[in-house]
């Protein structure tokens, strides 16, 4: 089992452009929200019990991020993904063409945005190496806005160290 600083330092390596960085703040929401309205519109029933298919993916993620080592970072990584599952619900019951809409739109549009970071970026997506890169790119953005905070200063200088510091990348003259 692979723990958060081993898990947000293989992630921070394929993000180290802030522009890249800054992308994924807008496309990794995106990208959850519009998974989020199309899993939401499939209602299921266990006796009593209704939910969706967006609930039921969302538990095991949630146990997931809830367990790697870092209890306020599943904590807060968990409230922010059960959020954007919240908000996809409150969009998903209208017309086919609205679910879709906001579904597809914003997934693929999450995604057009993540590809342009990182072209900026100048690598390919952390997941095109290990699909755990999906699951960690919200807890690696939750990360960053705790770091801003002041939040777990040793873990972000471990990231740092192992990673390498942001920085921009010169497009004219790229490595």
């Amino acid at each position: 089992m692979r723990h958060a600083p081993e898990l947000l330092t293989q992630y921070a390596q394929y993000h180290r452009d802030r522009r890249n960085i800054a992308t994924h703040f807008v496309g990794v929401p995106m990208i959850v929200f519009g998974f989020g309205v199309l899993l939401a519109r499939f209602e299921l029933s266990f006796g009593d019990l209704h939910t969706t298919l967006a609930w039921l993916v969302f538990v095991p993620t949630a146990l997931w991020y809830l367990t790697r080592g870092s209890l306020q970072l599943g904590i807060a990584v968990t409230s922010t993904v059960g959020s954007l599952i919240w908000l996809a619900h409150q969009v998903s019951g209208g017309s086919v063409a609205t679910w879709l809409g906001w579904g597809l739109g914003s997934f693929f549009v999450g995604w057009l945005i993540q590809f342009v970071g990182h072209w900026y970026e100048g690598k390919k997506p952390a997941f095109v190496d290990d699909l755990i890169g999906l699951l960690v790119a919200p807890m690696f953005l939750t990360a960053e806005v705790l770091f801003a905070a002041g939040w777990n200063k040793l873990l972000l200088a471990e990231v740092e160290r192992r990673a390498g510091p942001t920085h921009i990348r010169d497009m004219a003259h790229p490595a």
